[in-house]
């Protein structure tokens, strides 16, 4: 049910983005700062002020312009910010608290359901990664398997740590992508 404003009716949002809010980017370009943040706050794991940036870009035309100011206002934040979004994701199947968000997308891969040995091995790749590179491994994975996910963990361990910041903020960017499309009609 919309929330009457000072503007008309406005949608009401929740911060747990597992649900479909069936919000339409026009709805978003009225929203001020602080309900806009509320709205996409969670885009970006726990690192509200990519949203809060992306914000004074309106009005954004599609859900492309959105992400692309997203996208942007991450990138342009410096080297301590965008390490601390980086570790701002969960380990990949972890049995620890994290968003609803990530909850969802990796039980959507499998990684709520490995076998022990598949646990065993996850964990530890997940380790020696986090002491190799300073945050924890990060992969989009919505369609992919658990082997997908197995062995592009694996072959990222042995990447230089630039390169690897680097693919890691890409798939950052992947996974606001996906969660863009799941929040807006």
């Amino acid at each position: 049910m919309p929330v009457i404003g000072a503007r008309g009716p406005q949608p009401q949002f929740r911060q747990d983005l597992h649900y479909r809010y069936l919000v339409t980017v026009g709805d978003l370009n009225e929203l001020n700062c602080e309900r806009f943040v509320a709205a996409l706050g969670g885009v970006f794991e726990d690192s509200s002020w990519v949203a809060e940036r992306a914000w004074a870009r309106r009005p954004f035309g599609d859900l492309d312009d959105l992400h692309t100011a997203m996208v942007d206002a991450m990138e342009s934040a410096d080297a301590s910010q965008r390490l601390a979004l980086l570790r701002a994701h969960p380990d990949l199947g972890a049995r620890a608290r994290m968003s609803t968000a990530s909850a969802t997308e990796q039980a959507g891969a499998g990684l709520d359901r490995l076998s022990a040995d598949e646990f065993e091995r996850l964990h530890r790749m997940n380790a020696e990664y986090r002491d190799r590179f300073g945050f924890p491994f990060i992969y989009a994975v919505r369609g992919s398997t658990t082997h997908d996910i197995l062995a592009a963990l694996d072959a990222r361990r042995q990447n230089m740590p630039g390169e690897e910041m680097a693919e890691a903020l890409r798939q950052v960017t992947r996974i606001a992508r996906f969660r863009l499309e799941d929040l807006l009609t």
